[in-house]
């Protein structure tokens, strides 16, 4: 894979400080009552989201998942339209009825988050036969965490996926905890892409701190797949900075790990790179940080300021069986 260039690579960066910032604003305003019902923060995770999205076409689909923020800013989403969807106000992306866990864009090719465990594996398998039925070069990536591989949804997507050649990719971002409980407790194995081995498909195993570890190996992934060759298995591993929801300082994580994995944060990882490559130093970096917080101000003043949905709306846009 060729090299990228300097304009991407500062893209790779923006894009995950933009997500970082949305996501600490979002854990603040959750505090402050501002956004009702929980948050799920994907802070410490952003090398992953924004590493397969940037080899993604806008008609390219996602699933994603209850902590599904970053996938939707890294797919290209309008955080103006978050943050008023996590308000519940009227102009947000579900007109306010979706909340933080589901959170959808059809015309971006974000088929939905998803507040159910395993909920995303059948959609995306769904849409990647879509794409295989029209004949289109198409790929369709299914975000979802470690517990999720204990789904029986997941493991029938994959299934299906491996049985058609479906163009997907299935993305486990490993972040060791479901929900409170160890993987090591969830399951007998410890890398999570070898479950690849039982569906006959490639299972690759990636630094998800790394971003451009991410960016090599979803890339090689994602080729393929627009190849005709089928699923591929791609696990990241990465790690929340947060508790399971919101910003509580009650996390039942070991301190150590916790620090342990906060030395590792991908945003300060990909700034090294960039201060050796010198493309971009600690100033540049602020710089960055705080166009981005700017940003993001300017989205909360414009969430805040939208009406509430109307209550005749209560039964608009919802399906029925």
């Amino acid at each position: 894979m060729a090299e990228l260039d300097t304009e991407q690579l500062l893209y790779l960066f923006r894009t995950m400080v933009t997500i970082r910032e949305f996501e600490e604003a979002a854990g603040r305003l959750a505090e402050q009552a501002k956004i009702p019902g929980a948050v799920h923060l994907y802070a410490g995770e952003e090398a992953v989201a924004v590493g397969v999205c940037a080899h993604l076409r806008q008609s390219d689909t996602i699933t994603s998942t209850h902590r599904g923020h970053g996938h939707c800013i890294a797919k290209g989403g309008d955080i103006r339209l978050m943050f008023a969807e996590l308000f519940g106000r009227e102009s947000g992306y579900c007109r306010g009825k979706g909340g933080s866990m589901h959170i959808a864009d059809l015309d971006l090719g974000i088929l939905g988050a998803n507040g159910i465990v395993g909920g995303g594996p059948p959609i995306a398998a769904g849409a990647a036969f879509a794409a295989k039925y029209r004949r289109t070069d198409g790929v369709s990536v299914c975000f979802s965490g470690d517990g999720a591989t204990n789904e029986g949804t997941w493991h029938e997507a994959i299934n299906f996926a491996a049985l058609m050649d479906l163009p997907v990719i299935f993305v486990v971002e490993n972040n060791h905890y479901g929900e409170f409980t160890p993987q090591e407790k969830q399951g007998a194995i410890t890398r999570l892409s070898d479950r690849a081995v039982a569906y006959g498909i490639p299972g690759v195993t990636v630094d998800g701190q790394d971003v451009l570890a991410v960016y090599e190996a979803a890339g090689e992934a994602i080729e393929r797949a627009r190849s005709g060759d089928g699923p591929t298995l791609l696990e990241a591993d990465t790690y929340r900075f947060y508790n399971h929801t919101g910003r509580s300082e009650n996390d039942p994580r070991p301190e150590a790990e916790r620090k342990r994995w906060r030395a590792r944060d991908p945003i300060t990882i990909l700034l090294a790179v960039l201060e050796e490559r010198a493309i971009l130093g600690g100033e540049g970096a602020e710089r960055v940080t705080e166009e981005v917080r700017a940003s993001v101000e300017e989205a909360i003043a414009f969430a805040d300021a939208a009406p509430y949905p109307d209550p005749s709306q209560l039964l608009e846009d919802v399906y029925t069986t």
